[in-house]
């Protein structure tokens, strides 16, 4: 007999995973899975039912979607994650499990941005020494600054929740900090640390979103990382109520 929801399962690691946990947390008769990858030392919870780890590619996520009984499967992971991703899309098509994409719209340059938009972090750091910067905001993550450590030449100011691992570029200062970050504390940022130049993954989202505008108003040059694409197939909802929503319109069996 067909029936709403029982079981979801939310991929999650963002902020907008964490606002709809706990909006699908007051559901009746639902059960809200949280399934985290465990990158974060201390990652933000949300308020019920959390696992941490992976799943052993498309083929686990599968048998776990089977065996704890999930009828909806919501990938709100970063817009970067394109892994898990597409191992969720392999994986919802296997199980029979109706899949939603939940992606925070991507920043849109305004009158003034100076953007130079790259398709991945290899062509991010490619771009670097055409430009005449020579001290770079990175703030693309700690798991991806290996694609920058054969730069010797420019000095970079890292900023990602945990410090970094090796390999990474000789010449860098590491902030340990978290977002919601303020136009006040980015344009300080800028101005203590003399940057020129910034460089950026298009992670979307207001609460990383001032240091574009620091970077308008100081005249310096952005370098930014598209998102990679969807997969193919795949509902896509902008916002936490959007998913929602979508949960609540299924009828499965």
């Amino acid at each position: 007999m067909s029936h709403a929801p029982r079981h979801v399962l939310i991929l999650g690691g963002t902020t907008e995973a964490r606002l709809l946990a706990a909006t699908l947390a007051a559901e009746p008769g639902l059960r809200v899975t949280t399934s985290l990858a465990g990158r974060v030392a201390a990652p933000r919870l949300p308020d019920s039912e959390v696992r941490i780890g992976g799943f052993g590619g498309p083929e686990g996520l599968a048998r776990w979607l089977r065996e704890h009984a999930v009828d909806a499967l919501i990938d709100a992971t970063h817009p970067f994650a394109d892994t898990i991703s597409h191992h969720a899309a392999e994986a919802a098509a296997t199980a029979h499990v109706p899949l939603l994409a939940l992606r925070r719209p991507g920043w849109v340059p305004g009158p003034g941005d100076d953007w130079h938009p790259v398709a991945s972090l290899d062509e991010a750091a490619a771009t670097l020494p055409t430009l005449p910067g020579t001290r770079i905001f990175l703030t693309t993550g700690r798991m991806g600054l290996a694609h920058f450590a054969h730069l010797t030449d420019p000095w970079f100011l890292v900023r990602s929740v945990d410090a970094p691992e090796p390999p990474y570029p000789p010449r860098m200062a590491t902030v340990l900090d978290r977002g919601p970050f303020t136009l006040e504390g980015e344009r300080d940022l800028l101005r203590h640390h003399r940057i020129d130049t910034l460089v950026t993954k298009d992670s979307g989202a207001a609460a990383t979103a001032a240091k574009l505008t620091a970077a308008r108003e100081a005249g310096i040059p952005v370098v930014v990382v598209t998102r990679p694409p969807a997969p193919k197939d795949v509902p896509v909802a902008p916002d936490p109520a959007a998913a929602a929503a979508w949960l609540r319109s299924l009828v499965v069996d």
